[in-house]
């Protein structure tokens, strides 16, 4: 055989190799897989559980290298600062927790939410910390006293994801109400929303009319007999017609990414708020939204187990799997951009999933 022959078959088996040797699963937890985070250098896996735990994982040898145990009900939501210096964890017990990723040793905890903290983002510096709550709002919090600095703002319903900016500048929130947030960290206030939220109607509660005007809308009343009589809803416009579970940045901070129950992916002007391209729809409502490290990629996960790729600047679908009878709730990239890492409830696992997978 020729030596550049003996040469790339060498790379393919070196290549398939370290896919076989890479875990296919990481099992331990006692409860079903919400979230999960690499930490900066790409070393360590974090995964948070309804099993009220936090666990850390050497990711190249699939060994579980800390349980981070304090929160006293079910984990949502896990992130590393930047500086990798911690790891913050987001529970239905209403509190944010901050560990330190090397030991695993509790740091502290941050308290003001009143409802289960969905999602968690920090901004580059590591210096302040965003999250979302189904108490509806955004706070930012100062992540070396455990103290809030501000509350930015509230939605109408639960907020399922908040992301920061490249530059640091900006943080968006996505929320069950429809409506997307962005607010501007150095001034700490919102400055934009993209979509307007449903309007609910109670005709029992309008005020009562005039016998006038009564008798003046009588035959109005009469030729519309088909309409709504009991409590009805106002739909959002076009932009955004469900509810919105995830959020994120593009690598330039000009575009904010969002994904949810319309079942699509929709990229919208940070300056503007303008709709500028959608793609899908995907067979199911989506819950994991992610970005390659190297910014060229961006991932979802359907609640169905469905998983798409694209390729950032064109749009176009480079990958796509269905995880049949793996409900998946959330997703990201591994360090190498070669494969995703999602959460399930089948094994109470965090699954790996190379792109190379038919």
């Amino acid at each position: 055989m020729r030596p550049f022959r003996l040469a790339w078959v060498a790379a393919l088996l070196f290549y398939a190799g370290s896919l076989l040797a890479q875990p296919g699963e990481f099992k331990g937890h006692g409860g079903l897989v919400f979230s999960v985070a690499f930490s900066p250098d790409g070393k360590v896996l974090a995964t948070g559980s309804f099993d009220g735990t936090v666990k850390l994982w050497d990711f190249a040898a699939g060994k579980e290298l800390h349980v981070l145990k304090g929160h006293t009900d079910q984990v949502y939501s896990v992130a590393f600062s930047p500086d990798g210096t911690m790891l913050a964890s987001g529970s239905k017990d209403k509190t944010i927790r901050l560990w330190n990723p090397k030991d695993g040793k509790f740091l502290r905890e941050l308290k003001g939410h009143t409802e289960i903290v969905d999602s968690l983002a920090f901004t580059p510096d590591s210096k302040l910390l965003v999250s979302g709550s189904a108490d509806k709002t955004v706070r930012l919090w100062n992540p070396a006293d455990g103290k809030e600095v501000k509350n930015l703002g509230t939605h109408k319903e639960s907020v399922y994801g908040v992301a920061v900016a490249p530059n640091g500048l900006l943080a968006a929130s996505g929320s069950n109400d429809t409506t997307i947030k962005i607010f501007d960290l150095k001034g700490q206030k919102e400055v934009r929303q993209i979509g307007t939220p449903p309007v609910v109607v109670d005709p029992k509660k309008a005020e009562p009319k005039k016998k006038d005007e009564k008798k003046k809308d009588e035959k109005k009343d009469e030729k519309k007999k088909d309409e709504v009589k009991d409590t009805k809803k106002v739909e959002a416009p076009p932009e955004i017609r469900e509810a919105v579970t995830a959020v994120l940045f593009t690598p330039d901070s000009k575009q904010i990414m969002a994904v949810g129950f319309d079942k699509y992916l929709r990229f919208y002007d940070v300056g503007s708020g303008t709709e500028l391209k959608k793609i899908g729809p995907s067979p199911d409502d989506i819950f994991g939204l992610a970005i390659s490290r190297d910014g060229k990629h961006v991932a979802t996960a359907g609640y169905g187990g469905n998983l798409r790729v694209y390729d950032l600047a064109s749009g176009k679908e480079i990958f796509k799997q269905h995880l049949k009878k793996m409900v998946t709730y959330c997703v990201t990239f591994t360090p190498d951009g070669k494969a995703l890492v999602t959460g399930h409830e089948v094994n109470n696992a965090a699954k790996v999933t190379p792109l190379t997978a038919k």
